[in-house]
């Protein structure tokens, strides 16, 4: 059940942060203005797009899974915080807050095992 449940997990947050970061890297309208925003340039969303993309990618292997949820997962510690103090969106900040915390799970249902001796 708990690899099952992983995998859905995964593909669920890998489909999403693929879309989210690809429109972020293709320079969709509403992405560019929102980076302005924030007010750390332009080359802020190009590597918050990248790190989303790439940890979508890792969602999706195995092996990866783990570093890749806790990469998601601290993008949206970040991207909660800004939601609260730069960009004053409560509502949006508690829906990356809940994308922080399936990352979190999908991380701690792929955590390393210890190998038993």
């Amino acid at each position: 059940m708990k690899n099952v449940t992983g995998w859905i997990v995964a593909v669920l947050l890998a489909v999403l942060f693929a879309l989210v970061g690809g429109l972020k890297l293709i320079g969709v309208p509403a992405a560019v203005k929102e980076f302005e925003q924030i007010g750390f340039g332009q080359w802020f969303r190009y590597i918050t797009g990248v790190l989303e993309v790439t940890g979508a990618v890792g969602m999706l292997i195995p092996k990866y899974r783990f570093w890749a949820a806790l990469q998601i997962a601290t993008i949206m510690l970040g991207a909660t915080m800004i939601n609260l103090w730069v960009l004053h969106l409560p509502p949006l900040a508690r829906v990356t807050a809940v994308l922080m915390a399936l990352a979190l799970v999908l991380a701690w249902l792929r955590r390393p095992q210890k190998e038993k001796v």
